[in-house]
């Protein structure tokens, strides 16, 4: 199965390295879909959460200002919804390789972009998939733990998407 996960330690990381592997992986010629995710601060309270729809798609907000003194989740469900549609339209006009942000709470619920990282994986697309230490049982539940564990490095993730779209998974 061309499967395969990362998580990075820090907080935010593992959104940079995904955001970095895509813009290599369009500079290499390749079309990847999905989504990555792009931290902005703000003055309101916590980050706004952004994802940009792969490969030259807009920006959709997908976190909700809730205030400072919130505690509660901030991610925007229908927000997030867009983006899954969005995604799955770009993957029926064909793909090298699906990048999904993150495995998080919607997905863990069996919500989110499930759907379409099974639909590409019943194509033979290769899958990468940010996930974080909480949704980390569910993901691995979900894809029967037929997944590969990757360091968050780009040159590793580079290696292994590119062998995965060329079909040279041996040489890895």
């Amino acid at each position: 199965m061309k499967l395969a996960y990362t998580m990075a330690p820090g907080r935010g990381d593992t959104d940079l390295v995904l955001h970095a592997l895509a813009c290599s992986i369009i500079e290499q010629g390749h079309r990847p879909v999905g989504t990555v995710q792009i931290n902005t601060e703000s003055d309101a309270g916590p980050c706004d959460m952004d994802v940009k729809i792969l490969p030259d798609g807009g920006t959709i907000r997908i976190s909700q200002a809730l205030g400072r003194a919130s505690r509660g989740c901030r991610l925007d469900p229908a927000a997030l919804e867009t983006a899954v549609g969005l995604v799955e339209a770009e993957l029926f006009k064909g793909a090298d390789c699906l990048i999904v942000n993150k495995f998080g709470k919607h997905e863990a619920e069996g919500r989110g972009f499930r759907p379409v990282i099974a639909d590409a994986l019943a194509r033979d697309i290769p899958v990468l998939v940010g996930i974080n230490r909480l949704n980390q049982d569910a993901f691995l539940d979900f894809v029967g733990g037929f997944a590969t564990e990757l360091v968050p490095e780009l040159p590793v993730l580079e290696d292994w998407l590119s062998s995965e779209i060329t079909g040279d998974a041996a040489a890895a």
